[in-house]
């Protein structure tokens, strides 16, 4: 995927979704670029290149989180978003800001195994589906003799003892039920089948008692020597294709290559997106419960820096991990960082307020508009819901002022504005007649104007 997306397709990319912002598409979309042509480089080169990591300033509600969130699916690499506050809240005095690591190796290789699970797919889906013929029509067991390791292991097929002429029949009846398997013919008959037994009270009594701070995975620990559970479980044959699919899957996987890979991955590719980090500037005045802002700060510098985290899957370092930060800085400033921090993030770029047309935009060119999200609500009512040009200049115009009278939330006005719009047309839409609703100039400002006229209501609507 990165080979194919140049910074300027994967701008283009982040139109669909993303209204202005230029610079920190730009930005982001180099930043990406650049992990792909480090990959490229000579092995011994490779690691003097640092990635250069950015700061997005800009007030709330103009696309700063979204552009990550974006990129992230756009991409197919190791990305999380952490919020800088939870490192200060109370009751998580002492807490560890490496779990953002911690969470991007799980993230990483969850990943790994899904694509290596869509590998395998084709070879479990066919020995689920011996599997399954098994269990819907098994070889009759030995009577006498039997084996005592059964009583703990469970018993086995057993072909040995059975009649060749019995053998048969049971072929052949076990290729006709097979041929209705493939077919659907038997989807809907239910059926009992062993399934694991995910909770494990022994591994849960450590968790509850916080072990994961010592990075101790207690499964890891017990998982061999405590026997697996299993339970029984009614269900269709569908559903059972599906659970002893994804069971056989899971036993052609290598889980230790998963995780080397995942590991490698983390490093080399990972995406770190700490949000609010302008919360955490300034300086401590004392007094209250939270935990000092600027010790937060420096216990986040040196995974920016470049350090070894310790996980339940072993070292992983922190060098080549791309970290893109955001902040509205509307209270505290980027120079009120401690000067390593803002030393950590080069490159730093400015959103832009939105302005009325911006908002006229966003209501009608991304993917997901909220106009198009609405009219397919409705829609599912029977109703097609139609929005005029002045419909949408008016709207624009009532989030706009709506900003400039009272808090600036940026575009998130739109869904407050939008939602107070078609209240009404919501609540009403499954009793009404009519199969086609057109919202022009005069229903907005019959609904909305009242609310940039009057400022002191203006601030019931966030």
């Amino acid at each position: 995927m990165m080979k194919e997306l140049t910074p300027r397709q994967i701008v283009e990319e982040l139109d669909k979704y993303i209204i202005g912002q230029r610079e920190a598409k730009k930005a982001v979309a180099i930043a990406l670029r650049n992990r792909y042509r480090r990959n490229l480089l000579p092995d011994g080169f490779k690691d003097e290149v640092k990635p250069k990591n950015i700061l997005m300033i800009g007030p709330t509600g103009v696309g700063k989180t979204e552009i990550a969130r974006r990129l992230s699916k756009l991409v197919d690499l190791p990305f999380i978003k952490v919020e800088a506050t939870k490192f200060t809240e109370v009751g998580y005095v002492g807490r560890d800001v490496d779990s953002m690591v911690r969470d991007l190796v799980e993230e990483s290789i969850r990943m790994v195994k899904v694509k290596k699970i869509e590998e395998v797919y084709e070879k479990s889906k066919k020995l689920a589906d011996d599997k399954l013929i098994q269990i819907l029509l098994p070889y009759p067991l030995k009577k006498k003799g039997t084996n005592p390791l059964e009583m703990i292991f469970g018993a086995t097929e057993e072909k040995d003892d059975i009649a060749e002429s019995e053998k048969e029949i049971i072929i052949n009846r076990r290729k006709e039920l097979k041929e209705k398997l493939l077919k659907g013919e038997l989807d809907d008959e239910i059926i009992e089948i062993d399934v694991e037994d995910s909770y494990n009270s022994t591994v849960e009594l450590f968790s509850g008692l916080g072990m994961e701070e010592y990075n101790i995975n207690m499964e890891d620990i017990f998982g061999d020597l405590l026997p697996k559970k299993t339970k029984k479980k009614k269900v269709t044959v569908k559903e059972a294709r599906k659970i002893i699919n994804n069971q056989e899957a899971q036993k052609l996987i290598d889980m230790d290559e998963v995780i080397d890979v995942g590991i490698k991955r983390a490093e080399e590719s990972g995406m770190i997106f700490i949000d609010e980090i302008d919360k955490i500037a300034g300086k401590d005045y004392g007094g209250g419960p939270d935990v000092s802002r600027e010790g937060v700060q420096r216990d986040i510098l040196p995974i920016i820096e470049g350090t070894t985290v310790m996980t339940k899957h072993g070292p992983v370092k922190t060098d080549h991990i791309l970290f893109i930060a955001a902040g509205a800085f509307h209270v505290s400033k980027v120079g009120d960082l401690i000067p390593e921090i803002q030393g950590r993030f080069p490159i730093r770029v400015e959103l832009e307020s939105l302005t009325e047309e911006n908002f006229k935009e966003i209501l009608t060119k991304p993917k997901n508009a909220i106009t198009k999200q609405y009219e397919y609500l409705i829609k599912t009512e029977g109703i097609n819901l139609e929005f005029t040009n002045e419909a949408i200049d008016a709207i624009a115009k009532v989030a706009f002022v709506s900003n400039e009278q009272s808090e600036n939330i940026g575009a998130r006005r739109l869904q407050t504005v939008i939602e107070k719009l078609l209240e009404d047309i919501s609540f009403e839409a499954p009793d009404l007649d009519t199969n086609e609703i057109i919202i022009d100039e005069a229903y907005v400002n019959k609904k909305l104007m009242a609310y940039i006229h009057e400022k002191d209501i203006s601030k019931y609507i966030l």
